[in-house]
């Protein structure tokens, strides 16, 4: 009897529509209701076909056809991928590298049967691989985005496009893991393991409530084929990214203007007042918005806009998703001290490039010591041709490392320039030993350091510890 009534309980929520467990029985409603939104993307580039240098057939009959053949001219190229429509009117979202360098572009509704419409490039944005399309329609039929914070791992979702060029399909599976970082600054990537393969590229991911949480965009494979480990954009960072091409045909990010590092756990100890391994680690302060609101190489930024800063990725977002030319309050650790700073942000997309090489400082006396496991020498003349160093070049060159030592475990190479320790800057080695002193008297275990290597600033921190 209890056998029967366990079967008839599992039997009613099946009829339900769930599992006993809260698994959907079917995908198939979900599917029918969100389908005729998600579109088939089909690109046409021209392409050059002169395949001079490629093997041919030498000494054959068909080496004048092969000739003929390989210098035809450019011939036109076909690409397939996926997108999904965000409005009544036409507003279709897909991935950049999707469209990029396309001459033509054509959308496929489903479930097919109608000539494609043509499409217009409204705006991309490479750095999340985003692009926003146009096609002149109405009332079409089309899916809004949800809020990709709220996929938790462990939820269902379902992902649908054109794997393969095989046409509309479906594959459901769950989200694997959040907060995926594969290459670029702003990325923020839902992983899955619903099946994801080529020409699935600017699909659709939805939740179980039909709302787009994700763009799926790449996939970790072997064999270039779905192995159970895709990538999809989450739909906060892409819905930032279509409203400004929408409305700009460009993104428009906001711009500090430093350049920052991760604080690492054994830079706690040598940082006057740092409490944890939190904040941004100001490292170098170019011409630009933070260098006019007064930040300070050596600063920890600590909240940005009322919000703390956990580390430099962090940072980063919340710069490029604050609008250009806002007043922003910021928080910075200097001197043991909390500092209040306000800045007004510049836009990132103009100030690609823009950074400039270190300041003119003159020259400190020649001197060479050894400590902490470096020998070091002052910048002279000698160093800068030897080492291929800026002339305008401040600090203390390595040229030697002890390999036992936690400078070699740091990776500190011969070349390398130590502008400041202790947050001090420093030019001779004596300065540096007075700075490794104080550590010492102030019961340190480790001296902050900061390093230049091919004009890029990086703090260490070097051990005390003997």
């Amino acid at each position: 009897m209890a056998l029967f009534l366990a079967a008839f309980f599992v039997l009613t929520q099946a009829v339900a529509g769930q599992a006993q467990d809260n698994r959907p029985v079917s995908f198939a409603d979900l599917a029918d209701r969100v389908s005729p939104a998600v579109v088939n993307i089909t690109t046409s580039t021209m392409v050059s076909t002169n395949m001079d240098g490629q093997p041919g057939m030498p000494g054959s009959p068909f080496e004048e056809f092969f000739k003929d053949f390989q210098n035809q001219g450019p011939q036109r190229s076909s690409a397939l991928g996926s997108g999904f429509v965000i409005s009544p009117d036409g507003y279709i979202v897909t991935n950049n590298h999707v469209i990029e360098g396309a001459d033509e572009i054509q959308i496929e509704f489903f479930p097919g049967g109608e000539d494609p419409l043509e499409a217009v490039l409204i705006g991309t944005d490479p750095n999340t691989d985003i692009a926003l399309l146009k096609v002149e329609a109405t009332d079409l039929h089309y899916v809004s985005f949800g809020d990709s914070d709220a996929a938790r791992v462990g939820d269902w979702v379902m992902a649908v496009g054109n794997p393969l060029g095989q046409g509309f399909s479906v594959s459901a599976g769950i989200v694997s893991a959040r907060n995926r970082e594969l290459s670029g600054t702003y990325d923020d990537y839902i992983q899955t393991d619903a099946a994801i393969n080529r020409g699935n590229s600017g699909g659709p991911l939805f939740n179980m409530d039909g709302d787009v949480v994700g763009v799926n965009t790449a996939i970790l494979s072997p064999n270039g084929g779905s192995i159970g480990i895709g990538f999809s954009m989450a739909s906060n960072v892409v819905t930032k990214v279509v409203d400004q091409l929408q409305e700009f045909g460009e993104t428009r990010r906001g711009w500090l203007g430093v350049r920052i590092q991760d604080v690492s756990p054994d830079m706690v100890d040598a940082i006057d007042g740092l409490q944890s391994v939190a904040g941004a680690l100001v490292t170098s302060v170019p011409e630009g918005p933070a260098m006019e609101a007064g930040v300070e190489a050596g600063d920890v930024i600590l909240t940005f806009d009322g919000r703390e800063v956990a580390d430099t990725r962090e940072l980063v977002r919340i710069v490029a998703d604050s609008p250009v030319g806002a007043e922003v309050v910021m928080n910075v650790l200097r001197d043991g001290e909390n500092v209040e700073l306000t800045v007004v942000l510049g836009r990132r997309e103009e100030a690609q490039g823009a950074i400039p090489a270190s300041a003119e400082n003159p020259k400190g006396a020649p001197s060479t010591g050894e400590v902490l496991g470096l020998m070091l020498s002052a910048v002279n003349e000698d160093a800068i041709a030897q080492f291929d160093l800026d002339p305008q070049t401040e600090g203390l060159v390595i040229v030697g490392v002890d390999p036992m030592s936690d400078a070699a475990e740091n990776g500190l190479q011969v070349g390398d320039v130590i502008t400041e320790a202790g947050q001090m800057a420093v030019s001779s080695v004596a300065e540096f030993e007075d700075r490794v002193a104080a550590a010492k008297d102030e019961g340190r275990k480790s001296l902050l350091i900061l390093v230049n290597r091919d004009n890029m600033a990086r703090f260490l921190a070097l051990s005390l510890v003997e």
